[in-house]
């Protein structure tokens, strides 16, 4: 069995020595993997992802990029190891500078990485091409074209150097059901045609649903439960997953869960609760969950879950 692309773990992200925002979190991408990340606001997403990205090193724990770490890669080839990681991001029209051009923009990482003038061309036409963006488009500023152009930039802008793993966070965050669309159907035959591994964080979990293959649920900094993404919606197994699907809209009524609603605001990262993390907001909590924190545990079907007292899996809907 051959190794994983993407390999995390244990990683644990201190930020001031007391800001814990990431904790013992160990997660595996195969090479063609779509991993979705969901969690609230201030569950880690974006820590992790940057964790992969290298702009936030690990304060302990390792994370691996096919048979290296990412730090030594960076301190060893940083370019190199910038050309096999992108991202995605959320905002796509402030990610570029309204001083540039498009063409500017989509030339800047071909001349960082010092490819030849003819090469890179060559492979900025067929990316403009593949992504049905028309040529004049290099000569516009982004003010000057639509939300939905500014999104394929940026997918141009994270291929032109024919990366191995995109990052993108919240993709889809802000465009209408319609373009939304284009872009997820644009990004899954990308991720065919090209064998692309994505790690997709996303608040819309019809997005999730759609495109990712496993889905990791994070609160509070650790993962606690990871499942493939058909069965995590099917039949959640922590509490807080259950809680956080049951918001999503079904469109069949019959197979609409019950609203779980939750109790409180997260808990700060810097002064968690004691024992499980969830155990002030979890409707099933017992006072074993406040004073052990559960391991996250293998329960079958490819799924791991933190917690003492698990859903289980054969419970009727």
């Amino acid at each position: 069995m051959s190794a994983p692309l993407v390999r995390f773990d244990k990683v644990s992200v201190v930020f001031g020595g007391t800001v814990r925002a990431l904790q013992d979190v160990s997660l595996e991408l195969d090479k063609g993997d779509i991993l979705g990340l969901v969690g609230e606001s201030g569950s880690g997403k974006t820590t992790l992802c940057r964790v992969l990205i290298g702009l936030t090193p690990p304060t302990s724990g390792s994370v691996t990029l096919g048979a290296q770490s990412v730090a030594q890669q960076l301190r060893e080839q940083p370019l190199a190891f910038r050309r096999r990681v992108q991202m995605l991001l959320q905002d796509a029209v402030a990610s570029l500078s309204p001083r540039m051009t498009i063409g500017r923009t989509l030339a800047e990482p071909i001349a960082i990485h010092q490819l030849p003038e003819a090469q890179a061309r060559d492979r900025l036409r067929a990316i403009m091409d593949r992504l049905g963006l028309p040529q004049d488009v290099l000569g516009k500023f982004p003010h000057q074209i639509s939300g939905g152009q500014a999104r394929r930039v940026g997918v141009a802008r994270a291929l032109v150097m024919q990366p191995e793993v995109i990052v993108a966070d919240e993709p889809t965050a802000g465009l209408d059901v319609s373009v939304q669309g284009e872009l997820l159907n644009l990004m899954l035959d990308l991720q065919r045609e090209f064998a692309l591994t994505y790690l997709l964080v996303s608040h819309n979990l019809n997005v999730i649903r759609r495109v990712t293959q496993r889905t990791a649920v994070m609160y509070l900094g650790q993962i606690v439960e990871e499942a493939p993404t058909a069965a995590l919606f099917e039949r959640p197994a922590h509490p807080y997953a259950a809680a956080l699907l049951s918001t999503n809209p079904a469109i069949d009524p019959a197979r609409r869960a019950r609203r779980i609603v939750l109790q409180g605001e997260i808990p700060s990262v810097v002064n968690p609760p004691s024992g499980c993390r969830f155990h002030t907001r979890c409707p099933v909590a017992q006072p074993r969950c406040a004073v052990e924190e559960p391991a996250l545990v293998e329960l079958g079907e490819a799924r791991r879950v933190r917690c003492h007292f698990p859903y289980s899996l054969d419970r009727a809907r």
